[in-house]
């Protein structure tokens, strides 16, 4: 297969992928709302997001953890959007931390092919030998005043500044081409105001990130 056969694939199954995102992003869910156990919802999208991200990538190891409220009230939500919600930004949080992982091991690299050449003190870019990288996502829950927020974290590479304000965009990704059709965090924020609440991001570039979903108690 020649080069250009390739990218004629590549183009051809990311513009699947974009109109079969464009259906999603487009249908009125037709889902009823019911008193949803929140706890057990994130538990078991953050159990099954890993095992999806492994299967696709038996290299892939990373640390997960829950911090859950004990005492989170039951939520009137649609339970299967809302898991889309939460599945979608775990993948990405995995995608954030695989991507990281392979920085670091590429940097650690660097460093013992290029250890004679360096000059003028430690590149601050390049890892120590007693530095390490362990990837972690985590899921939290809390109640608020008069919401409970499910708080995504992971320890990746965070998200520049210049493209924070665009993450929410239809369309807008960062990942390698045939890897994302920029639509799930589209979907996901429009989802999430659909239930009343809302959906933000805190992030810092070399330290990762933390999407907020607020969701009403009522």
């Amino acid at each position: 297969m020649s080069i250009y056969d390739w990218l004629i694939m590549a183009h051809g199954k990311r513009a699947a992928d974009i109109v079969k995102g464009m259906l999603q992003h487009s249908r009125t869910s037709s889902g009823q709302k019911e008193p949803t156990d929140i706890n057990a919802l994130c538990d078991e999208y953050l159990r099954l997001a890993y095992h999806g991200y492994r299967a696709k990538d038996k290299s892939f190891n990373a640390q997960f953890e829950t911090h859950l409220d004990p005492n989170l009230p039951k939520v009137n939500v649609v339970p299967q959007d809302i898991g889309r919600v939460v599945l979608n930004i775990i993948n990405n949080a995995f995608f954030a931390v695989a991507k990281q992982s392979e920085i670091f091991n590429l940097k650690s690299g660097r460093q013992e092919v290029g250890t004679s050449k360096r000059q003028n003190g430690d590149d601050p870019t390049i890892r120590r030998p007693d530095e390490e990288y362990f990837p972690m996502v985590s899921i939290s829950t809390r109640k608020q005043a008069n919401t409970i927020e499910i708080i995504i974290s992971d320890n990746g590479g965070g998200i520049p500044n210049e493209i924070k304000e665009k993450i929410f965009q239809p369309f807008f990704t960062t990942k390698p081409s045939g890897q994302g059709t920029g639509l799930g965090l589209s979907l996901s924020y429009d989802i999430v105001k659909a239930h009343g609440g809302e959906l933000r991001v805190e992030t810092k570039e070399g330290e990762g990130s933390e999407f907020i979903i607020s969701l009403p108690v009522v």
